[in-house]
């Protein structure tokens, strides 16, 4: 259990995580995507955006893998 929030992602993945959030949120809560459709992307866009800014996915364990390398 010691394991369990350590970075898992590695630095492309991360900014690619981080970019993504923020176009999701950006085509969200701007209106670009109009209605409670632009806010459910918008709030979708927060979980790669943490992810990446935390460096630990959740998805990855299960599976027992990493784009980190050792």
């Amino acid at each position: 259990m010691n394991n369990i929030f350590k970075v898992n992602e590695a630095g492309w993945d991360r900014a690619a995580r981080v970019v993504a959030g923020i176009a999701l949120m950006v085509l969200g809560f701007s209106g670009v995507i109009p209605g409670t459709v632009g806010i459910v992307v918008g709030v979708i866009g927060l979980i790669p955006l943490l992810t990446g800014l935390i460096g630990f996915c959740p998805l990855y364990l299960p599976f027992n893998f990493s784009t980190k390398k050792a």
